[in-house]
């Protein structure tokens, strides 16, 4: 019989969604804090996020968040700036997209922050490309 050496069994890892659909209250920046929207994920727990002050910083997730809440590109999350180091930050709170709308709805995130993820993708990849010569006509393939 092996022992036990772990932090528990298959039930540990299927996790606890306790609070997935309460309601929280919303969290607004302090001092020291600024709202961000990610860039781009640089996995082992970091990422880039643009700044709403206008700084690109590199950004450290907290133990805390980091295998309970999933962060995203396009997300808007909350990060605690550093007193020694500009450029970087640690992400302290992620809010959910009606948490976003809420806030920019207060003023505190400005008119060009784009909530949704979409919309981001979009903004950075590309996706939708526009076509110029394009006919709704069928007659050359039946030419053919």
């Amino acid at each position: 019989m092996p022992k036990n050496k772990g932090k528990g069994g298959k039930n540990r890892r299927r996790g606890k969604n306790e609070n997935e659909n309460e309601k929280r209250e919303l969290v607004f920046k302090e001092d020291g804090q600024e709202y961000a929207q990610v860039t781009k994920m640089l996995g082992n727990g970091r990422l880039e996020a643009m700044c709403f002050d206008g700084v690109k910083r590199l950004c450290h997730i907290r133990g805390k968040l980091r295998k309970k809440v999933w962060i995203n590109g396009g997300d808007i999350i909350l990060l605690g700036l550093r007193d020694y180091q500009d450029t970087k930050a640690d992400v302290i709170l992620k809010y959910t997209p009606d948490e976003a709308r809420n806030l920019k709805a207060y003023g505190e995130l400005p008119e060009s922050a784009r909530i949704n993820d979409a919309a981001f993708d979009e903004e950075q990849g590309g996706d939708n490309i526009i076509f110029d010569d394009v006919d709704d006509d069928d007659e050359d393939i039946d030419d053919l």
